[in-house]
């Protein structure tokens, strides 16, 4: 049985070559139809040396394991017909470069000087390696997506752990939330609806759309392209965004379209089938002091009626807080995106509800606070202590929810190497004879 915790390596430097001659492009391995180029797993040495300095050469074998594990997973989602849509891919290729040019202070020409490329081209080179690790991912969720845990194997599981090798847990707490977006006001929606008019009638008179775009659009990423959105399939955008896109000749400018970001101008550049690929202009109508002062008095309304009738917090979250919040459809909890659960280490909290909190007692509510999402926007909450516990050893009592995900996890490891055993008995397999001596991949190969 392998050591398969796996959690399938991110490929950071599948796209940073700067022009020089590749000299590594042979295969080391092949699993099903797919193949493995010793650069690759020259990069992924690379990459993990940095983190650790001192890695033995012989951690290669780890290394090419992971690789052919993930090679593996990429070989039966395609045999199993899973996709990943173009729209989930441009999201995901968009946010992988949006975090990498924030790391560099938005400064494109420093992104050129690094990776010897333009952010354009770095996405293309990137498109197929994310493919596959998208395709790798969703497989391995297919696989243990039926895994259920019981109460009875959580209780065995933790009492499985010796008792000196508990983890102990710092002191954490958990918070609800109920959100308020500040709407733009009629006036400052006129104004804007009026901007982009006066924009579209300098395209008709032969301004450019491209200059345009990049001088006034509010969709800073698609702006710094000319507007470009590139590809997407049915369902990225809002309704009324895809309905305009959808209804487009190729070169044919839309109406004025107004969404929830506020309004824009579309041309369809080309459509495929269910695709299509467009570019706008957005407009964003500006938020006033006098919206943000009706946000306040909104939540504090909420924050008194909740008070005033002893109302529970997460059950009208529903009523009050807006649909789009990640917390929403969580009852108002906030998930800690380090963990994937909703407890928080004091020193994980974002620094405003940090000091929003740590004067209230667990059950008191926040005044409203002003905080930015991650596009840079105003929004308002509310915050509640739900729960706080003291610094303690891993108990069935406290943390059965932390112990039921961690059974859960080892249960689907479990699955997921007898899987993988499986799959390397019913899969050709070939390894390069320089790795013949590699432990962790010594049985991997079934074919000749």
């Amino acid at each position: 049985m392998k050591n398969t915790f796996i959690i399938i390596i991110a490929l950071f430097l599948q796209f940073q070559i700067t022009g020089q001659e590749m000299v590594l492009e042979k295969v080391i391995a092949k699993v099903g139809s797919e193949f493995i180029l010793l650069s690759e797993l020259e990069e992924q040495f690379a990459y993990v040396s940095q983190q650790n300095p001192g890695l033995p050469p012989e951690a290669r074998c780890a290394l090419l394991e992971n690789l052919m594990v993930n090679k593996l997973l990429v070989n039966q989602s395609k045999l199993d017909s899973v996709e990943i849509s173009e729209a989930q891919l441009s999201q995901q290729l968009e946010a992988r470069m949006s975090q990498i040019i924030q790391q560099m202070g938005n400064d494109e020409e420093m992104f050129k000087k690094i990776y010897g490329m333009g952010m354009q081209e770095a996405k293309l080179r990137m498109k197929e390696d994310m493919k596959a690790q998208m395709l790798a991912e969703s497989m391995q969720s297919k696989i243990t997506s039926e895994i259920s845990i019981t109460p009875s194997e959580v209780v065995e599981f933790y009492n499985a752990i010796p008792v000196d090798s508990l983890p102990n847990f710092n002191a954490e707490v958990e918070v609800s939330e109920i959100v308020y977006i500040p709407r733009p006001n009629d006036e400052q929606k006129t104004i804007a609806k009026a901007k982009l008019i006066d924009i579209k009638k300098r395209i008709d008179e032969g301004e450019s759309f491209e200059d345009l775009a990049m001088i006034y659009s509010d969709d800073l990423g698609s702006g710094r392209a000319g507007g470009d959105l590139g590809w997407a399939s049915r369902g990225s955008y809002v309704a009324e965004f895809e309905a305009a896109a959808f209804s487009l000749e190729p070169n044919e400018f839309s109406p004025i379209v107004e969404t929830q970001y506020g309004y824009h101008l579309l041309q369809l550049l080309e459509r495929r089938g269910n695709s299509v690929h467009v570019r706008h202009i957005l407009i964003s109508p500006e938020i006033v002091q006098s919206d943000l002062d009706k946000a306040t008095a909104y939540l504090d309304s909420v924050r008194n009626v909740i008070i005033s009738d002893s109302l529970d917090f997460n059950k009208v979250v529903k009523e009050f807080s807006d649909k789009e919040a990640q917390s929403y459809n969580n009852a108002g909890r906030i998930t800690n995106s380090l963990t994937g659960n909703t407890f928080f280490e004091m020193s994980e909290l974002d620094f405003d509800v940090f000091f929003a909190i740590d004067t209230i007692d667990v059950g008191e509510i926040t005044s409203p606070i002003k905080f930015k999402d991650p596009r840079g926007e105003v929004i308002y909450k509310i915050i509640q202590l739900s729960s706080k516990t003291l610094p303690h050893t891993a108990n069935l009592e406290q943390d059965y929810s932390k112990i039921q995900t961690a059974a859960k996890e080892s249960k689907k490891n479990v699955y997921l190497n007898e899987w993988i055993e499986e799959k390397i008995g019913s899969t050709f397999i070939s390894i390069d004879d320089n790795f013949d001596t590699c432990p962790t991949v010594s049985n991997w190969e079934t074919n000749e």
